[in-house]
């Protein structure tokens, strides 16, 4: 949700229209949660995305990408972290949800958003990392995508927000 967040603020900043929905489920015990969100520059009217229209899906676990692909549009993009979240005993084999990915025919991003958060000093800015990697897709001025991390991280100091900027910046360099 903070993905999201980030981004949604972003858009505003910049005079788009937005329309976000969320499943929470179960977040706290390591369920999934769902965001659909949509940008636009003109008037948006739902705020769920049709299966096959979605341009992007950032996703922080990779059988989770998968689980949501039938929302991707032919010419959407996959962002997802590499390293799963194994919080079930039958949790398909690590090497085949990435090689499911790599098949799958769609534009894909795979990224070790481990290390870049640990590079950036915080386990905990890994989402962040993901909103840097997803910057070329968004349409969205960098230095707006920054005020929205600076503004949304304030209240828990400057070293939270400086965290966050360099991962942000760390997914950013992930694009090259």
């Amino acid at each position: 949700m903070t993905i999201a967040a980030i981004i949604d603020q972003a858009a505003m900043f910049n005079n788009l229209f937005i329309k976000q929905a969320e499943v929470h489920g179960m977040s706290q015990r390591g369920g999934a949660v769902q965001s659909h969100l949509r940008i636009s520059d003109t008037e948006i009217y739902s705020d769920l995305i049709s299966m096959g229209t979605a341009d992007m899906i950032i996703s922080l676990e990779p059988m989770e990408a998968l689980r949501y692909m039938p929302f991707l549009s032919d010419k959407g993009t996959i962002i997802t972290a590499t390293k799963p979240f194994i919080n079930i005993g039958n949790y398909p084999d690590e090497n085949k949800v990435i090689d499911e990915i790599k098949n799958s025919g769609t534009n894909y991003q795979l990224l070790d958003i481990e290390s870049l958060a640990q590079k950036a000093g915080n386990l905990r800015t890994r989402n962040v990392v993901m909103v840097g990697a997803a910057y070329k897709y968004l349409g969205i001025p960098q230095d707006l995508l920054e005020k929205s991390i600076r503004q949304l991280f304030a209240a828990k100091g400057d070293e939270i927000v400086s965290q966050n900027l360099k991962a942000f910046k760390l997914g950013l360099g992930a694009n090259a």
